[in-house]
């Protein structure tokens, strides 16, 4: 599961041929819908225009008939109605996230020209609340980020990531229940189908980051004419054969390609949390520190677990990695440590958020394809990442909880294909360290004639209105308010 970002926390044709198969959308793109009844919504902070409503859809689309499930839908109307030109869903990472607060909060970052022409909508996908909901009920310590990723044992053995796979997996299969079948990313698009058809729209405009843009292409894909303007913002790398096994292995590249600026940054005169002379001292300093925390780990009352060590210490690199403006928190840590010394535990989610966010993640990530049940393959994966990109240990090939999941996938993994209107628009940092630019590229690739590309030279993950640059954001703007993309892949410098 990726990362649990700051958002997500306080984040049809009669059938479309998919890796080769037909998936039937019955009940999908031809179902009517009733319209939405809005309402106020529930939660702090929001935006006095938001409304709120819940959406009826089917639990499993291959029985339309069967059991139903409620949608979280939120909208802030669009501002100028004379200039209205549709909607604008917004489509959060994970998968384990939501946009139900986007309208009222990234959403007020668009531009004045792009709140006129659209109404702002956000939703929270099948299984997160408040959409009807899904819960393993794992145990605390399998609440923790070096649980959720696999990080391996110091001396590479994956023994232990085995039997946590196989006790969250046991967890979701005796109290996940039935709607923990149905979560996938085709579904999730379904869904979204459903949203605008109960919005009484014939097209629909989409800007999706992160997991996001997974979602977003699999809608473009199952639902090419439904679509308007597309934005995928921090791709995925598609790779069908592989599904969400690609986007873990990703953190290889984005670590490597994201270590260096934090490097120069960590070794910049006058920086209170310098660690170094030089960049070029950095990385060694960084292996040394974790390599001694996997044998001697400081005690950290409070924290889960309750001990600073080396896979701590690594999984704090990629949480600072997100944003450039993370990296005191991952420098205070290494300085703490190299005394023997821990900060304050950092604040947690709620508990509730958590086991919310771990079952969405592992059921989309399990259905959406099969991933090895053999030890031995997560063995050489592992030894041979460690040997290769050694500050990410080992993890980004290592087993989650879908190498004990009980069910097979029931239908094959999204394929991306040009099939489909020219419409989309890829923006993408060139430092990611969750979906780099390598994988995106994939996405492009895999779009052609369909999409094209702006690479922004910015550091971080998000790009449009977060952490890319004013070029790429009034490209991406510029596309969304007129239509008008670039002729052909660009750079933003």
């Amino acid at each position: 599961m990726k990362q649990i970002t700051k958002s997500a926390v306080l984040i049809a044709t009669a059938s479309a041929v998919v890796f080769g198969v037909v998936t039937p959308l019955t009940a999908s793109a031809t179902a009517t819908a009733a319209p939405l009844k809005w309402t106020e919504c529930e939660g702090e902070g929001l935006d006095p225009r938001q409304e709120c409503a819940a959406l009826s859809v089917p639990m499993d689309y291959a029985d339309p008939g069967g059991p139903r499930i409620d949608i979280a839908v939120s909208r802030i109307p669009a501002e100028k109605p004379s200039a209205r030109r549709g909607t604008l869903l917004m489509i959060a990472g994970g998968p384990g996230g939501d946009s139900l607060g986007d309208p009222s909060g990234i959403g007020q970052k668009l531009p004045q020209s792009v709140r006129d022409a659209y109404d702002l909508i956000g939703f929270a996908p099948r299984g997160n609340a408040p959409s009807t909901p899904v819960n393993c009920e794992v145990g605390e310590e399998d609440l923790a980020r070096t649980s959720l990723r696999p990080w391996p044992a110091p001396d590479g053995s994956v023994t232990g990531n085995m039997a946590t796979a196989q006790r969250i997996s046991d967890a979701c299969a005796r109290n996940g229940g039935e709607l923990m079948k149905h979560i996938s990313t085709l579904n999730n698009a379904r869904d979204i189908d459903r949203i605008r058809a109960a919005l009484g729209e014939r097209k629909l405009s989409a800007w999706g980051v992160s997991y996001g843009t997974y979602v977003g292409s699999a809608y473009a894909e199952l639902f090419p004419h439904r679509t308007d303007r597309i934005v995928l913002d921090s791709s995925d790398n598609p790779d069908p054969v592989r599904a969400e096994r690609a986007w873990l292995e990703a953190y290889e590249a984005g670590v490597e390609d994201n270590f260096p600026e934090f490097a120069k940054w960590a070794s910049r005169p006058g920086n209170p949390y310098r660690l170094a002379d030089t960049a070029a001292e950095v990385r060694p300093l960084f292996l040394r520190l974790a390599a001694r925390l996997d044998h001697e780990p400081i005690p950290w009352p409070g924290a889960n677990p309750a001990e600073l060590n080396g896979n701590i210490l690594r999984q704090a690199m990629l949480d600072s990695f997100y944003d450039p403006d993370d990296y005191p928190s991952l420098a205070k840590l290494m300085l703490a440590a190299r005394k023997g010394e821990v900060p304050p535990a950092p604040p947690a989610p709620p508990e509730s958020v958590l086991q919310n966010y771990t079952a969405v993640g592992a059921a989309t990530i399990c259905n959406d394809g099969a991933w090895p049940r053999s030890a031995a393959v997560y063995e050489k994966g592992v030894a041979e990442s460690r040997a290769k990109f050694p500050l990410t240990a080992g993890m980004p090939r290592n087993a989650m909880v879908c190498a004990a999941w009980p069910r097979e996938p029931k239908e094959a993994p999204l394929r991306v294909t040009g099939r489909g209107p020219s419409n989309v628009l890829l923006v993408q940092n060139a430092r990611d360290v969750a979906t780099p630019l390598s994988g995106a590229l994939k996405l492009r690739e895999a779009f052609g004639r369909r999409a094209v590309m702006v690479t922004v030279n910015s550091t971080g993950h998000g790009s449009y209105l977060d952490n890319g640059n004013a070029c790429g954001d009034a490209t991406v703007s510029r596309f969304l308010a007129t239509g008008k993309r670039p002729d052909q892949d660009t750079y933003c410098p």
